[in-house]
């Protein structure tokens, strides 16, 4: 199989929210919209960011139309966590996980969007003693 692009498609109750908070804060820029359809794409992401609004007749399956994104988190691995952390904070993001490290060198944090999505910035270290 020859894969040749990949997204994520999150149904929500309000997509221009949606696609306004992740232009504004990760730097994301429209590919395509319709009504009740987003698709954003980013330089470095290497990964589409497709938002769909609950109950579009074009859902399918039909049991998908009354879903929203729930339970998903929407990872992102940056080089410098503590100087994002410090942007959005700066920005009024509201944290929704503080910055911390794992034993086995995650460091990350987590913010929702304006429909509940959890997004979480991650750098990769050595352990916690790399950390500073």
């Amino acid at each position: 199989m020859h894969i040749t692009a990949t997204a994520i498609s999150l149904n929500v109750e309000d997509v221009p929210a949606s696609a306004a908070f992740v232009k504004q804060h990760f730097g994301f820029h429209e590919q395509m919209s319709a009504d009740g359809f987003v698709s954003l794409a980013h330089d470095g992401a290497g990964v589409n960011l497709i938002f769909l609004r609950t109950g579009l007749a074009s859902l399918q399956p039909e049991s998908l139309r009354s879903q929203r994104a729930e339970g998903v988190l929407v990872a992102f691995v940056v080089d410098d966590i503590d100087a994002e952390y410090a942007r959005l904070t700066e920005a009024g993001v509201a944290i929704t996980t503080p910055i911390q490290t794992e034993p086995w060198g995650e460091r990350f944090f987590q913010v929702a969007d304006p429909n509940g999505v959890i997004l979480q910035l991650v750098q990769w270290v050595h352990g916690p003693e790399a950390t500073g």
